[in-house]
Protein backbone atom coordinates (compact mmCIF):
# COMPACT_ATOMS: atom_id res chain seq x y z
CA UNK A 1 0.00 0.00 0.00
CA UNK A 2 2.74 2.47 0.95
CA UNK A 3 4.79 1.39 -2.07
CA UNK A 4 1.91 2.34 -4.38
CA UNK A 5 1.61 5.70 -2.63
CA UNK A 6 5.34 6.30 -3.01
CA UNK A 7 5.14 5.44 -6.71
CA UNK A 8 2.20 7.81 -7.18
CA UNK A 9 4.09 10.59 -5.41
CA UNK A 10 7.12 10.00 -7.65
CA UNK A 11 4.92 10.30 -10.75
CA UNK A 12 3.48 13.57 -9.42
CA UNK A 13 7.00 14.81 -8.71
CA UNK A 14 8.02 14.05 -12.29
CA UNK A 15 5.02 15.98 -13.60
CA UNK A 16 5.82 18.93 -11.34
CA UNK A 17 9.42 18.93 -12.55
CA UNK A 18 8.22 18.89 -16.17
CA UNK A 19 6.05 21.94 -15.43
CA UNK A 20 8.98 23.67 -13.73
CA UNK A 21 11.14 23.18 -16.81
CA UNK A 22 8.46 24.11 -19.36
CA UNK A 23 6.50 26.77 -17.45
CA UNK A 24 5.70 29.79 -19.58
CA UNK A 25 6.14 32.29 -16.75
CA UNK A 26 8.40 32.50 -13.74
CA UNK A 27 5.39 32.22 -11.44
CA UNK A 28 4.39 28.90 -13.02
CA UNK A 29 7.90 27.65 -12.41
CA UNK A 30 7.92 28.78 -8.79
CA UNK A 31 4.55 27.13 -8.21
CA UNK A 32 5.85 23.89 -9.75
CA UNK A 33 8.98 23.95 -7.57
CA UNK A 34 6.81 24.56 -4.52
CA UNK A 35 4.59 21.62 -5.49
CA UNK A 36 7.73 19.51 -5.98
CA UNK A 37 8.85 20.42 -2.47
CA UNK A 38 5.46 19.50 -1.06
CA UNK A 39 5.58 16.14 -2.80
CA UNK A 40 9.06 15.64 -1.37
CA UNK A 41 7.65 16.15 2.12
CA UNK A 42 4.99 13.53 1.39
CA UNK A 43 7.59 11.13 0.02
CA UNK A 44 9.77 11.50 3.11
CA UNK A 45 6.76 10.78 5.31
CA UNK A 46 5.74 7.70 3.29
CA UNK A 47 9.28 6.35 3.23
CA UNK A 48 9.49 6.88 6.98
CA UNK A 49 6.36 4.82 7.52
CA UNK A 50 7.57 2.16 5.09
CA UNK A 51 10.84 1.76 6.97
CA UNK A 52 9.17 1.87 10.38
CA UNK A 53 10.89 5.08 11.42
CA UNK A 54 8.25 7.67 12.32
CA UNK A 55 10.99 10.14 13.29
CA UNK A 56 11.22 10.95 9.57
CA UNK A 57 8.16 13.13 10.17
CA UNK A 58 10.40 15.61 11.98
CA UNK A 59 12.62 15.82 8.91
CA UNK A 60 9.56 16.18 6.67
CA UNK A 61 8.19 19.04 8.77
CA UNK A 62 11.52 20.83 8.76
CA UNK A 63 11.73 20.46 4.98
CA UNK A 64 8.17 21.82 4.66
CA UNK A 65 9.14 24.94 6.63
CA UNK A 66 12.26 25.46 4.53
CA UNK A 67 10.21 25.00 1.35
CA UNK A 68 7.64 27.58 2.48
CA UNK A 69 10.17 30.19 3.56
CA UNK A 70 12.22 29.66 0.41
CA UNK A 71 9.19 30.14 -1.81
CA UNK A 72 8.21 33.35 -0.04
CA UNK A 73 11.79 34.66 -0.29
CA UNK A 74 12.02 33.94 -4.02
CA UNK A 75 8.66 35.57 -4.70
CA UNK A 76 9.66 38.64 -2.69
CA UNK A 77 12.95 38.86 -4.58
CA UNK A 78 11.18 38.65 -7.93
CA UNK A 79 8.59 41.25 -6.92
CA UNK A 80 10.88 43.85 -5.31
CA UNK A 81 14.34 43.06 -6.63
CA UNK A 82 15.81 42.58 -3.16
CA UNK A 83 14.96 40.86 0.10
CA UNK A 84 14.12 44.01 2.00
CA UNK A 85 17.56 45.09 3.18
CA UNK A 86 17.82 48.83 3.76
CA UNK A 87 19.35 50.81 0.95
CA UNK A 88 22.03 53.37 1.70
CA UNK A 89 21.64 56.87 0.37
CA UNK A 90 24.75 58.96 -0.35
CA UNK A 91 24.44 60.92 2.91
CA UNK A 92 24.08 57.81 5.14
CA UNK A 93 27.01 55.82 6.51
CA UNK A 94 27.58 52.29 5.19
CA UNK A 95 27.56 50.58 8.59
CA UNK A 96 23.95 49.83 9.47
Amino acid sequence: MFAAAALGILVCMALAMARALAGPTVYDRIMAVNAFGTKTVLLIAVLGFMSGRPDFMDIALLYALINFIGTIAVLKFIRYGDLGWPRNTPDEPDDL
